[in-house]
């Protein structure tokens, strides 16, 4: 319970820690944050980690001199990039092993079938969104490697969606991160950036499912 707490406290007053972090041990701010890029977009079971909220601090710190806007884009993108790589190469691990298997109960073949076509027509697009959605974020990239979308066309999506994102947020938070009414609404703007897209994602899936029942009912 604990460190759920000091997750939860950590990921709405990112802002906070990060200065302290940066006071105590200066540019080991830049491996944490790489480690933390790279671990929600690069591990399955790790979505809940901050990441747009984050990012935009990290811009707001750079814009006020406490970091290296040279250092932290650069590095952050790295962390991005190969994080969904790492993600996509878990998927593309399984995804020959789940084409022997047979319809039962937890695995439908034409489900499956369908994801791959899906992915190899709409998938970049798919990567290059996700990169705003929370949760999306992390299960995109593995979602593509089960359903073998190319490992080329992947890359291609996965460095645009992630210059994209690393460097719009990040420079987002450099130009707007100081000004007074961003700063004395910090929290607000964090849990927006959570919420928002999540209900984004919500309202996607439940379309989703409302569509398919009526297919299936038709």
């Amino acid at each position: 319970m604990e460190l759920l707490g000091f997750l939860v406290d950590f990921i709405l007053h990112v802002d906070k820690h990060l200065e302290t972090f940066v006071a105590t041990y200066g540019t080991w701010v830049y491996a944490l944050l790489f480690l933390i890029i790279f671990v929600e977009t690069g591990v399955v079971v790790m979505p809940f980690l901050p990441g747009d909220s984050l990012l935009f601090v990290v811009g707001a710190m750079c814009g006020v001199g406490l970091m290296d806007y040279s250092v932290a884009v650069p590095l952050l993108l790295a962390a991005a990039i190969l994080g969904n790589q790492s993600n996509y190469t878990i998927g593309r691990y399984f995804g020959p092993k789940v084409f022997h298997w047979e319809d039962s109960r937890y695995f439908n073949r034409r489900a499956f079938n369908q994801a791959h076509a899906f992915y190899e027509k709409y998938g970049g697009i798919t990567i290059v969104a996700a990169r705003f959605m929370p949760f999306l974020r992390t299960f995109a990239p593995f979602v593509a490697g089960v359903a073998e979308m190319t490992r080329s066309k992947f890359t291609f999506y996965d460095v645009l969606g992630g210059a994209l994102w690393v460097g719009g947020i990040v420079t987002a938070g450099y130009f707007f991160g100081s000004v007074p009414w961003v700063k004395a609404n910090l929290d607000k703007i964090i849990w927006a950036m959570i919420l928002i897209p999540g209900l984004i994602v919500l309202w996607g899936a439940w379309k989703g499912r409302a569509k398919a029942a009526r297919a299936v009912q038709g």
